[in-house]
């Protein structure tokens, strides 16, 4: 059904009066889709997870990835991304094309203990409640850990810290263009 709704998106993207068919909704024989994007072609990103697959169809298409790293190391991400590349390249793609951003979870705050105690105040009032009280010692440790870990996904910490975070991020999956950083 995903491939299904993509195609018709870009079906819609690239034309006014749209000629589709699909097994998920009606087809579509000629109606014009208004208003049409200001931007053109209307930018959209393809939103990946961890499938080889969704990489690689990421790169046939020709369409800017959007990464969702939400925990562990970002750098097990590099081989995905250097796929999605090879494979974008492989279908002719430039390299303004094959475009790579990464979403992460953050908090800045003007100390890492700062942010991290602040970053893991609001996730504790999700709890119920009920959580013992060396459970929760044991929690917040292990919270605090992965949320300020040099390698971690979360960029949580001072300033400074989450720029130097988010550069080695960028050089571990594989480069950012540096004036995105400035």
């Amino acid at each position: 059904m995903f491939a299904e709704k993509l195609d018709l998106l870009l079906t819609i993207r690239d034309h006014e009066h749209v000629q589709w068919s699909g097994k998920h909704r009606p087809a579509l024989t000629g109606q014009g889709v208004y208003p049409r994007p200001v931007q053109n072609p209307l930018p959209i990103w393809l939103g990946v997870g961890g499938t080889p697959q969704s990489f690689v169809r990421a790169g046939q298409l020709g369409l800017p990835l959007m990464v969702a790293i939400i925990g562990g190391e970002p750098r097990r991400f590099r081989p995905l991304i250097d796929l999605y590349r090879a494979t974008g390249m492989q279908h002719g793609y430039s390299a303004e094309q094959i475009k790579v951003g990464v979403h992460m979870l953050g908090y800045v705050a003007d100390t890492t203990q700062e942010a991290a105690d602040t970053f893991l105040s609001g996730i504790r009032q999700g709890d119920d409640g009920h959580r013992e009280g060396t459970r929760v010692a044991c929690d917040d440790a292990c919270e605090l850990r992965c949320a300020t870990r040099a390698d971690g996904a979360l960029l949580i910490g001072s300033p400074d810290e989450v720029v130097d975070k988010i550069l080695r991020h960028a050089e571990a999956l594989g480069g950012v263009p540096e004036s995105r950083f400035k």
